[in-house]
């Protein structure tokens, strides 16, 4: 599930995360258990009548590239619909219905793409609901056996672990791993765990080597397929729930420390080894998504552009820029919901900002490891990348293989 390019557009994601579901404070983002994992319908649609659709669903894999995405709503009208290619940035065409209900795409879509679906609906009364989806499209990797991430010829940080995921459930573990094989060029011993029965995940005791190549290769019915990806430098950020700052390590040599604010005691942030997953310069947070509205209905917020945006977890943990809270609150006090945010300017568009720094400097498998948090729920090692938290011995009998 890497991303080599970086999404240009605004999208509506869900912002969920760490513990809490009700939020107060100065942040836009919410933070939720694991079990609040992100799908077609955000929120709790309290707050509207609206329900949206999308086809095919989130985390989709093995799209047909002339198959058509579509969007429908019942009990409201679509407002906007926003599909986009998520290496490139570039908007896919799409027909909205004359009644406003229905939307799909146009043409054929490219293959082993990822693409971002983002939807915005109104009921009768006015009440906004979103909807969002990730999607990607069949490769012959794919085709060949489950999805696998990171993409053939990336280049990712040194916690990206190797991820495959199975449309269908798999019964003979043993025999499925059997013909799947990782290695290094660093020797380091790369070992499978399966989380459940579709999600098997690889990766070695320590982080990967820094400048290393990681070779997957898949072999079924005599036929081999090869995949292969780069790291780049080690770098391995450090929140500090407590001091409330953040120190960037590349390479061993602390290389910038910045201010942060984290989640409030009422909402606090995860502790434990997160891995980026995705990066977006803008993205759409709104309060109804995860259940906060006003007695009216209305979302506690609604933010349309939060920028500089990265995604740590699944259930909704992001590090983002924070263009609204008063410069006092970084570096002094947690007043997110969940989130790490770091100072930065509305659009995003002055480089010289922390969070465009650190999103500049950071790339997809990078690690971020929080810590001296309030939180007291333990991040689930399957929870997105963050398979680093489970420890070496457990992570080792999670394999079929011995």
């Amino acid at each position: 599930m890497t991303m080599t390019g970086v999404l240009g557009g605004v999208l509506a994601l869900t912002a969920l995360g760490g513990t809490g579901n009700a939020a107060t404070g100065g942040d836009a983002t919410g933070n939720q258990p694991a079990s609040h994992a992100r799908g077609d319908q955000t929120g709790t649609q309290d707050a509207s009548d609206a329900r949206i659709k999308i086809t095919p669903g989130q985390g989709t894999h093995g799209v047909g590239v002339g198959d058509p995405v579509k969007v429908t709503v019942s009990n409201g009208t679509l407002t906007r619909v926003v599909m986009t290619a998520v290496a490139t940035g570039a908007e896919i065409p799409g027909t909205l219905s004359a009644d406003g209900t229905s939307w799909q795409s146009n043409g054929r879509l490219e293959r082993a793409a990822r693409y971002q679906v983002a939807a915005d609906a109104e009921d009768a009364k006015g009440r906004s609901v979103t909807g969002n989806a990730t999607i990607t499209t069949t490769s012959p990797a794919n085709d060949f056996i489950g999805h696998l991430s990171p993409e053939d010829g990336s280049t990712v940080g040194v916690g990206m672990p190797v991820s495959i995921s199975f449309d269908k459930a798999i019964s003979d573990k043993a025999a499925v791993q059997s013909e799947i094989q990782v290695g290094s060029s660093s020797g380091q011993r790369v070992v499978g765990h399966w989380f459940n029965d579709h999600r098997l995940d690889f990766r070695p005791e320590h982080y990967w080597k820094p400048g290393s190549t990681v070779t997957v290769k898949l072999t079924r019915q005599g036929i081999q397929k090869t995949v292969t990806f780069k790291i780049g430098r080690s770098q391995i950020s450090t929140v500090d729930a407590r001091t409330k700052k953040m120190t960037v390590v590349r390479d061993g040599k602390t290389i910038k420390t910045i201010p942060i604010s984290s989640g409030s005691p009422e909402h606090p942030t995860y502790n434990g080894q997160m891995v980026i997953s995705e990066k977006y310069r803008h993205i759409r947070m709104n309060g109804a998504t995860v259940g906060l509205t006003e007695k009216d209905g209305k979302p506690s917020y609604d933010i349309k552009a939060v920028p500089h945006a990265m995604r740590l977890t699944d259930s909704g943990t992001f590090i983002h820029g924070n263009y609204w809270g008063a410069d006092s609150i970084f570096g002094k006090v947690n007043t997110s919901h969940g989130c790490v945010g770091l100072k930065d300017v509305r659009s995003g568009g002055d480089g010289k900002q922390r969070a465009a720094w650190f999103f500049d400097n950071s790339m997809i498998g990078d690690i971020v490891i929080v810590k001296n948090s309030d939180d007291k729920t333990a991040l689930a090692p399957d929870n997105g990348l963050s398979d680093w938290n489970m420890p070496w011995a457990q992570w080792v009998s999670g394999s079929a293989t011995g």
